[in-house]
């Protein structure tokens, strides 16, 4: 039987997926009557300054210690990742399967491995 940390992972993956599709299903719809199509018609300008100001407030309700402003703003950070990700024709799984590829490597070592901006 799955204990609760198990449960939490598997539930996780379940919402995020949900979230992904719903974002999908709305993507092309009427900006007047949907967020994330508004989102989606100014296109990534407007989604990227909304991942920067969700970034900022994620910040600083960490350093005030809140923890329950850190879960909301995680939460609004993260849906807005999300967005961006449909915007590019991604989802949740991309991620998923970049976690699975850096899972058991040292920090250290994925970030050298990766290649240097501008071919330096």
């Amino acid at each position: 039987m799955a204990d609760s940390a198990d449960k939490d992972v598997f539930d996780a993956g379940d919402v995020f997926d949900r979230v992904a599709a719903t974002i999908a299903a709305r993507a092309g719809g009427d900006p007047t009557m949907s967020y994330v199509a508004a989102l989606m018609k100014k296109g990534d300008d407007a989604i990227l300054k909304k991942i920067g100001e969700e970034a900022t407030e994620t910040v600083m309700a960490a350093k005030d210690g809140d923890k329950i402003a850190i879960v909301a703003e995680v939460a609004d950070l993260w849906f807005h990742c999300l967005v961006l990700l449909a915007r590019h024709g991604l989802g949740p799984d991309a991620v998923r399967a970049e976690f699975e590829r850096r899972e058991g490597v040292s920090g250290h070592a994925e970030k050298a491995s990766r290649p240097k901006p501008g071919g330096a």
